[in-house]
């Protein structure tokens, strides 16, 4: 793990979410982005080394939805940057961690990612991100 790379929130309304956090954080989002696969659309705002990822459903089906259904609006996840995401995934694996996506999948952000399960890290679910490579 090389650093944490963003913290995920999973919000209602991107658009008011995008105020409040422009507000807070007093800089603008440098990335809107929508994931099809993953029914989500997602806001970007960086502030010195440290990213937030804004997330909201873009259908009820979503994970993002059923995460707001069950647990509200909050931090949804912690993401860290690895180098290379295979190698940490066998790494993780074999340490007992449980992965959700056995194959590096794209994500947001100009990035490959795979997910842990909560109930492998003390209740939090955690991304791994690598740079895709162009």
């Amino acid at each position: 793990m090389q650093k944490i790379e963003h913290l995920g929130i999973a919000v209602k309304d991107l658009k008011e979410a995008n105020k409040i956090y422009q507000a807070l954080l007093g800089v603008e989002p440098y990335k809107e982005e929508g994931v099809a696969s993953e029914g989500v659309v997602t806001s970007f705002f960086k502030t010195g080394e440290s990213k937030i990822e804004l997330l909201a459903a873009t259908n009820e089906n979503s994970p993002i939805a059923k995460f707001i259904a069950k647990k509200g609006e909050g931090i949804h996840h912690i993401a860290f940057a690895v180098e290379d995401i295979n190698e940490e995934l066998k790494r993780l694996k074999k340490e007992g961690f449980v992965v959700l996506n056995e194959t590096p999948k794209r994500g947001a952000d100009n990035k490959m990612v795979v997910f842990l399960h909560p109930k492998s890290a003390n209740g939090v679910l955690v991304e791994l991100c690598q740079e895709i490579k162009k």
